[in-house]
Parts: C-alpha cells; structure tokens; sequence
C-alpha cells in the first residue's frame, strides 16, 4: 500500500469515530530518508530512517486537546493506536480550559501535491562526494528522500502533499577557524551542478593558504553570499512578518511597518508556498495562499496570520504557522551577474557566511555576527587575502536599504538543515547583495 493511500484509509477511520459534538483532525507526517555523515572525505556514518507520526486533535465545547504518537505504519496496528489515543483525549478534554482564539476552517478545501524529484541513491553520492573530496579534509552531512504531509478532518476536508528533495551541506577545512562551508540542495541531484560548487569551494579552500588579514573597526563595501544574506535575512524572521508581532509591536520592522522607515525599491519579499517545499496546508487545515507578498518594493506588505492571530485581531488568516514564521521565503532577484560582483565590488569585503547573529538594537532592527569561514579582502575585483574573524553590527535599513547597490540575478534554494526529530521544509531562495557600506566593529 502506498502511503498516500495509507493516509487516506486511516483518515476515513479517524473520521468514522467522531461522536456527536465533535471535531477531530489529524495531522499526518512521514519521510524516508538516507542520512551520510562525511569526514575526511570517508564515510563516517550511513543510515536510513522511515518514520510516520500521526497528531490528533479533538474539539469539543469549545475546548481543544492534541496528542502525537510515532505509528508502524500498518493498517491493523495503527487503528488501533490511534482509538486508543482518542480515548485519551476524551477523557482529559473535559479538564482543559475553553479557548477563546480557536479557530477552525469554514467549508473543507481538498488539495494535493505531488513534486516528484530525481533522488540519488547513497551509492550514487557516496561515490561523487569521495571523488570530489579526494586529497582534501571534508566533513558533511547529506540528507535526502521524500517528506510527505497530510492533513484530514471529520467535516471532510483532506490535504494531502509529497515533496521529494536532498540536502548536501559541507565543509572543506584548511586549519583552525579557517574553512569554505557550502550547500547544495533541491529535488534533482545533477552531477555538473555539484560539481560546479565542489570547484568554487576548491578555489576558495587554495585562497585560504595565504596570509590572512585583519581590518580595521569600519565602514567598507562589501558583498554579501547568498549564504550570507540567509543570516540576514533570517534574523527578519524573527518576528518581523508576524500578524502579532507587529499588533503587540514586537516587531524587529516595526519602523517599516508605521511607514518610519523603508527598504531599497529593490527588495520584494515573499512567502511563495507554490514554490517551496513546505506544505501548502497548516496543522489546523487552513490552506495557505500560493504568495504572500511580504515586502513589496521596499514597502510592508502583507502580514503572517495564523488562525489563532486572526481570530483575536478580527482579520482573516493566511494559513500561516503558529509562529508566522516564513517556511518558503523568497528574495526578488536583480540585475547583477554573480560572476561579475568581485569586478562589481572593486574593493572591499566579500563575506561568505555569516554567523552568531543577534539583534543589538531589536527596535532599529539592527543586528550584529561575525564573519565566519570563506570570507575574503578584495581589490580591484580580485580576492587578495582571507580575512580574519571581524565583528559586523549594522541595521537591515542600511543592508536591504540605503545602501544596497545591487543584487544577482541568480538566487540560489537554501534548504533549512535540521534533522532533529524530522527534516525539515523551511527554505529560503536568495540573491547575493552588493552592499556599498557595511559597518564592522572588531
């Protein structure tokens, strides 16, 4: 039986238990994944997980109570966990207090997705990472197979969404803090692609050898990796979308959201669910709209609304998650060529990855890191040396805004790599950005 016939018999199961007076929703989730841990280009560990959990959530009264188990996935064995999990639920909903921001979906919208991919078995990737590690000190971990997702009510609604996807994140070490980290990611392992990135990584590691140079405290131009915008851009999300965060004014975009403040004409950012990996359904059953533009042209646009935000501020909800954080985040792309953004940048810094952000005035959304790994002095559109550790404290404002010169027009899909428990969907599809003035501190 496949699992998506699988979902569909023990959702009608679940549907056929429901007394009278009661809703009762399962949120259904599995994947099938090979996991190769790399060091020294040698494989250090290769497993494979299959797993199935399956969240009831009973209504009643006005009162709501959830429970999780980790099913066999077998038919017999599973119907009975799951009547054994609702009894429980009965028996304790009567305890919990009534929720006065439940919300549940008006009439059921059924939909289904399929994004089939091109997979590589581990033999295939063992075999080209090997190769391509051959003679250098690389340490990794890749992740790949289908993730499915399924949501199912007693009023009759069905979602269903399989996506097939991998995620390769690596490190080439020189010595000490000095390292190239690189991605690669998607729903098809193409061998000139890797490739391609296992050379530029090569080019950086040779770069490192030579003698490495620390800046002053400063203002210089910079250009920033999608790698590196992903930090940036993360720290947005810390509630700067939310529909709560902005009524409470916690916002890190507050500024931009009263019309304070505003952002390059350039920025337009999206919540593009039609083109992510992760469900195009939330845990209650609220379909989520294909795009959600959340900057448009430097201005606010659209906020995040779970259903619980809409129904204690009166708006409709946008099937966002509980925490309005974005799980398909996109950057318009520009007009610079990424080849040319070290001629683009003459002089300066070009950051690779950034790490350890936090906001360091949350209110003027500025934030602070270092640079971390393949990060490089530039002159003259030439990479001169590496530079040592520096502290970077800047505001999103300057970085997205006034001084933003300009972006590529290739992005590239950045996979959230968290395994912990289950994959994850989140990703984010990033250009680079040359930046003519960013601030370093130490």
């Amino acid at each position: 039986m496949s699992m998506k016939a699988y979902f569909h018999e023990l959702a009608d199961f679940v549907q056929s238990l429901a007394g009278a007076g009661e809703v009762i929703a399962s949120g259904f989730a599995a994947e099938t994944s090979d996991f190769v841990r790399f060091n020294r280009s040698a494989v250090r560990q290769a497993t494979s997980v299959r797993q199935v959990r399956w969240t009831l959530t009973l209504i009643r009264d006005g009162r709501r109570a959830d429970a999780t188990a980790t099913l066999a996935g077998t038919i017999a064995a599973d119907r009975g966990e799951l009547k054994a999990m609702l009894a429980e639920l009965r028996a304790g909903i009567a305890d919990a207090p009534a929720d006065p921001y439940l919300l549940l979906p008006g009439e059921p919208v059924n939909t289904e997705r399929e994004a089939a991919g091109e997979i590589p078995d581990c033999a295939r990737v063992i075999d080209a990472v090997a190769e391509a590690g051959r003679g250098l000190d690389l340490v990794g971990l890749y992740a790949g197979g289908p993730i499915l997702e399924g949501f199912a009510n007693s009023l009759g609604q069905r979602n269903w969404q399989r996506v097939d996807n991998f995620n390769f994140e690596w490190c080439l070490y020189h010595d000490r803090d000095k390292a190239v980290k690189t991605s690669y990611s998607g729903p098809r392992w193409e061998a000139a692609a890797f490739e391609a990135k296992m050379r530029f990584a090569r080019e950086q590691l040779a770069l490192l050898g030579r003698p490495a140079r620390s800046l002053d405290p400063g203002r210089y131009r910079a250009y920033l990796s999608p790698a590196a915008m992903e930090d940036v851009i993360g720290m947005l999300c810390w509630g700067g979308f939310g529909l709560k965060s902005q009524r409470t004014k916690h916002s890190p975009l507050m500024r931009l959201a009263d019309g304070a403040a505003s952002l390059d004409a350039r920025v337009s950012l999206a919540e593009n669910t039609a083109d992510g990996l992760a469900a195009g359904f939330q845990r209650d059953g609220f379909v989520r709209p294909a795009r959600v533009e959340l900057i448009r042209a430097g201005r606010p646009g659209d906020c995040l609304a779970s259903p619980r935000s809409a129904r204690e501020y009166g708006v409709a909800t946008n099937g966002a998650n509980a925490e309005e954080v974005p799980e398909s985040l996109e950057l318009s792309p520009g007009e610079l060529a990424q080849a040319d953004a070290l001629e683009a940048l003459d002089r300066g810094i070009y950051v690779g990855n950034l790490w350890y952000l936090n906001f360091s005035d949350r209110s003027a959304c500025r934030m602070t890191g270092m640079t971390r790994f393949a990060s490089f002095w530039v002159e003259d559109g030439e990479i001169r040396a590496p530079l040592n550790v520096m502290r970077f404290d800047d505001t999103a404002y300057r970085i997205l805004g006034s001084e933003l010169e300009a972006l590529t027009r290739e992005r590239e899909l950045i996979l959230q790599g968290g395994t912990y428990g289950a994959r994850n969907t989140a990703s984010m599809r990033l250009p680079g950005a040359l930046v003519r003035d960013f601030t370093l501190v130490l």
